[in-house]
């Protein structure tokens, strides 16, 4: 009875350390995806038409999504590899083809969204949360907004502009709370 004693509370003391572990690499994670974050934020050149975002588990941080430009996926990379905590790097970041009428197109949805009243507020933020990705002829719009009525008319706005194939995946705050 005694060694059933011993070995149940060294199970309980190994699986105590585990979850201490476990939860100071979570502690780790969720510090090292705010860095993450800020770093591919504060980059000088992530426009709207750009959108890349991130995961970390256990160090390693994957990049996803996509940007206008090669030195943009270079830089970004580079500059989330340099964050100390990062032990592994995996990019899937993609560029966007270079397209005169795409360019053209990014810069028709942005004047629709962001030059109507209701979203002037977005607008006036230094990073506007809206972003507009666009891919051979092809809109997908990405970013977190305050409501479901925002949701839907930037959807209408950019669908407003003729016979484009418009994707929404837009989030409201709400939505990424409950996340």
């Amino acid at each position: 009875m005694k060694a059933a004693v011993t070995r149940v509370a060294a199970v309980a003391v190994l699986s105590a350390a585990f979850a201490s572990a476990a939860f100071a690499q979570d502690r780790r994670d969720v510090r090292l995806a705010r860095e993450v974050g800020r770093a591919v934020r504060d980059y000088a050149h992530f426009t709207i038409f750009d959108d890349v975002s991130g995961r970390v588990e256990g160090g390693i941080v994957t990049l996803e999504g996509k940007v206008t430009m090669p030195y943009k996926k270079s830089e970004l990379e580079r500059r989330v590899g340099r964050i100390d905590g990062v032990q592994e790097l995996k990019s899937q970041i993609q560029v966007l083809p270079v397209s005169q009428f795409d360019e053209e197109l990014r810069i028709r949805v942005a004047r629709a969204i962001y030059g109507n009243p209701s979203f002037w507020n977005y607008a006036a933020m230094t990073d506007p949360p809206i972003h507009i990705i666009v891919e051979h002829g092809r809109v997908t719009l990405t970013g977190v907004v305050n409501s479901e009525v925002d949701k839907a008319m930037a959807r209408s706005l950019a669908t407003g502009l003729g016979e484009l194939s418009v994707k929404s995946e837009l989030r409201t705050d709400a939505e990424v709370k409950s996340n």
